[in-house]
């Protein structure tokens, strides 16, 4: 099985500050880093950690090769990232003393996509591969219909949850990665749901999708039919909580690849995003494969 990314890849601009800057506030950074993000770039990151053939799809300017760079030493193939006139993604972020983390993103390449691209990159996958894509890119309908078209599974982790996540054929999705928020939204729950009801919910939605619920230091939650399971964290110290999602979905699917049962795959890939949560950073915190397989 190859796994195609077709998603964000950006250039995340991190400030450390006291607290989130509120509506009308100046406030100073402690520090700040340039580094390499985008939920499509961090998960293909970490699948390739993982151990997994990824191949990376989408787009950057020429600010952007050293993301590239950066993601080949980690073995994802970037052969299907295009190269056009104008600026890389950009997310600024801003983490408080309490590690907590406030994100505004610039689309850049991620928003210049074009459904010709998508064809020419989906022909090159057929059945029994997998496409994983996030809601920071634009024709994501057509990517989902070339996919279907291919027999390509399919894989959506709907972030950021929006009304443009509504309007997709949702009932196509083969598998969904969602947060706690993301879950609510779609399963049309009040936010202080138990996570189980959210489950139940979002099961009776989608009864022939395999639905993933990370929890934070709830841990993560697995639905299917009449099948749950759940997955807990590690006690670690929480350095960072940017990219823990996107550890969890590698290190997830990167399990199951190998044929590790649902539990256990849910054990290991919360074991990689504790281990993520506990470094500085993105992708260059996601931790490689003999950290964490047994």
């Amino acid at each position: 099985m190859k796994v195609l990314v077709y998603g964000s890849i950006n250039i995340d601009l991190t400030f450390m500050v006291d607290h989130i800057a509120k509506a009308g506030e100046t406030i100073g950074s402690i520090s700040i880093e340039r580094s390499a993000g985008g939920k499509g770039a961090n998960q293909a990151a970490s699948l390739a950690k993982a151990g997994m053939p990824v191949y990376l799809a989408g787009k950057i300017g020429q600010d952007g090769r050293f993301l590239l760079d950066l993601l080949q030493s980690y073995g994802v193939n970037t052969d299907n990232v295009v190269e056009y006139e104008g600026s890389t993604g950009q997310a600024l972020i801003q983490i408080d003393r309490n590690k907590q983390n406030a994100i505004v993103v610039y689309s850049g390449g991620n928003g210049k996509i074009t459904t010709e691209e998508i064809e020419r990159t989906i022909v090159q996958f057929g059945a029994g591969d997998l496409l994983l894509f996030q809601n920071e890119i634009i024709h994501t309908e057509e990517l989902m219909q070339a996919a279907k078209k291919q027999g390509v599974k399919i894989c959506i982790n709907p972030s950021p949850y929006d009304k443009q996540v509504e309007a997709l054929p949702l009932d196509m999705a083969d598998i969904f990665f969602v947060n706690e928020l993301e879950g609510m939204g779609m399963a049309g729950v009040p936010a202080d749901t138990p996570y189980q009801a959210v489950m139940d919910a979002l099961v009776k939605r989608f009864p022939d999708s395999e639905i993933l619920l990370t929890a934070g230091k709830d841990g993560a939650y697995y639905g299917y039919r009449n099948i749950r399971e759940r997955g807990t964290i590690m006690d670690v110290p929480v350095v960072d909580t940017v990219g823990a999602g996107d550890t969890f979905t590698g290190y997830y699917l990167a399990a199951r690849y190998r044929n590790y049962p649902v539990a256990k795959a849910l054990d290991i890939a919360c074991r990689a995003a504790s281990i993520a949560v506990s470094r500085k950073g993105a992708m260059e915190a996601i931790p490689f494969a003999s950290e964490v397989f047994d």
